[in-house]
């Protein structure tokens, strides 16, 4: 049986494609998700994981946060530990420019409707809220925004099935995502 498989390196992650992946994925797509305790665990295992996956015709999408780092360095070397595996075309790398929260600062009406803070749809076309993937530490900036309300799993886990996935998103990486999650999905056979 082929899956789509995502590599992720925390639980939040997880919770946030758990709410926005059943409504991008045709019916009969097989969905699992590893995740992993942080980038370096992530990066340490990923090869081994996909290279010893059994389920024929699966593919897979790396989801890493870019946190500090540079967002092509950060690419290129998952990409290079996608090749060892012997399975680098059926890969795609995904990076959260900075973090998954950039994500739900770039759809405050999903975190409004999510957290049950309506004031906050409003806010959108504020500075920073413009083009959230610019904000450093939007974990914190989020945490701040809603009074402390947002808290990694719970939120990501309130937020993700409010998120929007029409384009309207504000950040250009969750759009990348998103497209990916279309790419890999619509190239995998369908299960009976």
């Amino acid at each position: 049986m082929s899956a789509l498989v995502f590599l992720l390196e925390e639980e939040s992650a997880k919770n946030m494609l758990e709410g926005i992946v059943p409504r991008l994925v045709p019916e009969g797509v097989h969905v699992q998700y590893m995740t992993f305790s942080g980038k370096q665990d992530l990066e340490k295992q990923m090869e081994r994981k996909i290279r010893l996956w059994m389920e024929p015709d699966s593919r897979f999408i790396i989801l890493r946060d870019q946190d500090s780092g540079n967002c092509f360095d950060i690419k290129a070397r998952l990409l290079e530990l996608a090749k060892k595996t012997g399975k680098a075309d059926v890969c795609l790398v995904r990076i959260a420019c900075h973090e998954l929260e950039s994500f739900f600062l770039g759809d405050l009406a999903a975190v409004a409707q999510g957290l049950n803070m309506p004031a906050l749809a409003g806010k959108q076309n504020r500075n920073p809220y413009r083009n959230p993937d610019n904000i450093a530490n939007a974990a914190e900036e989020l945490k701040k925004l809603t009074g402390n309300r947002y808290g990694k799993l719970a939120g990501s886990r309130a937020i993700g099935p409010c998120l929007s996935l029409n384009g309207s998103n504000r950040s250009h990486s969750f759009g990348v995502l998103v497209d990916a999650i279309y790419r890999q999905a619509s190239l995998l056979p369908r299960q009976a």
